[in-house]
């Protein structure tokens, strides 16, 4: 089963945090790790939004860019992950193992329905 999961960290205790070279060493090896095993199909962090994100909207037939701030600090999306899993406790398992690393926050994950597969 593949899932898409997505990370936002604590606003209060990592707010637009930038990785250490010692964070960035053990997120390279906890993701190495996940490679090995199979888990980690592709993934990775975001840029701040505020430097080079941009928000595109369509409304009523026009679409117009938005310029920040886009959300609160609380709702930015850190990274994220496309994944292999057998079942969703083995996601969920996964997602655990990437807090122990990442730090606090939110790891949200979907399971991705594959056409003629799972629809």
């Amino acid at each position: 089963m593949k899932f898409f999961s997505i990370y936002i960290p604590d606003a209060k205790t990592n707010p637009a945090h930038q990785p250490t070279g010692k964070e960035k060493e053990a997120m390279d090896a906890f993701v190495g790790d996940a490679i090995k095993r199979g888990e980690f199909l592709s993934g990775g962090g975001f840029a701040s939004l505020a430097k080079n994100g941009a928000v595109v909207r369509r409304s009523g037939g026009k679409s117009s860019v938005i310029d920040g701030p886009y959300v609160e600090a609380k709702e930015l999306i850190g990274g994220f992950a496309m994944l292999e899993y057998p079942t969703r406790e083995a996601a969920i398992d996964g997602a655990r193992r990437f807090l122990e690393v990442a730090g606090d926050g939110e790891c949200i994950s979907y399971q991705i329905l594959e056409g003629g597969k799972d629809c």
